[in-house]
């Protein structure tokens, strides 16, 4: 829960939402992903443990793949740059924004 992250650990929650339109077209729509945004509040090191986002999940009977992840760092001064999960040092203010990948669709539309 947002609550308890922001309770227990130094950092905002910017965003906890679904990822409208990141599920894969078909007959049946693919489900779509999240966006978490945090925001750090102190110095900090952040590492991201996820694998094979670069692809969203494929579709089945016809229908399409869903959207692929995403990471970013948004700087507190304005810059944005893809993150590759590896460690990095952040300063106050500074972000991280993880876009999970949609669902793959279902049946031909």
């Amino acid at each position: 829960d947002p609550e308890v992250l922001e309770a227990r650990l130094p950092l905002r929650v910017r965003a906890f939402a679904r990822r409208p339109g990141s599920g894969g077209p078909g007959r049946f729509q693919g489900g779509d992903g999240l966006v978490r945004e945090l925001e750090v509040l102190v110095a900090s090191t952040a590492s991201l443990l996820a694998t094979r986002r670069d692809q969203g999940a494929p579709g089945l009977g016809g229908g399409g793949p869903g959207i692929p992840g995403r990471d970013t760092l948004r700087r507190a001064d304005g810059r944005v740059e893809p993150w590759d999960g590896s460690t990095v040092t952040l300063a106050p203010g500074d972000r991280v924004r993880v876009e999970t990948p949609g669902g793959g669709g279902f049946g031909a539309c």
